[in-house]
């Protein structure tokens, strides 16, 4: 499959990383096309896998969640990594893992309400896990950039 893009799809990608809840039709008017046209770029570049639909952002600390946290695993054994992967898939509280070079096996990015809580999840659910050998935790004092990969407009 040819996942080209042209100026036209990185414009259209432009706009709705700056709103994603703008219509389709003010961007074709902003853009001189047709609605239809950005509905069918819409659906190729989805179908591409170029655009892999839209979130929901919740800022975790109005909703108490106060901690974020960078886990580093060790595994006992690199070929324990798919089973420690789904273990770790079912605790709600790691929102991002990584399989990784360098000195850890695995980077988790984890959310937790307070450091008593992350001590739970790290004491009762992650090192408790067949494979892990042991965590080494980061926590987060400020996130200062979160952004997505930028798409040029030419």
């Amino acid at each position: 499959m040819d996942l080209k893009i042209d100026k036209l799809d990185r414009q259209i990608l432009h706009l709705l990383m700056q709103n994603v809840n703008r219509a389709y039709t003010d961007i074709a008017k902003e853009l001189g096309v047709s609605g239809g046209t950005i509905h069918v770029r819409l659906k190729k570049m989805t179908e591409m896998g170029i655009v892999q639909g839209a979130q929901l952002l919740i800022n975790p600390a109005a909703i108490g969640y106060d901690i974020c946290a960078f886990i580093g695993v060790f595994l006992e054994k690199g070929s324990a990594y798919k089973e420690v992967v789904e273990k770790m898939r079912v605790i709600p509280e790691i929102v991002e893992l990584h399989y990784t070079t360098g000195s850890y096996s695995m980077f988790v990015k984890i959310i937790c309400r307070d450091t008593k809580h992350l001590r739970e999840v790290l004491n009762e659910k992650m090192q408790g896990i067949a494979g892990v050998h042991r965590t080494e935790t980061f926590i987060s004092l400020e996130e200062s950039i979160s952004r997505q990969i930028s798409v040029g407009v030419e």
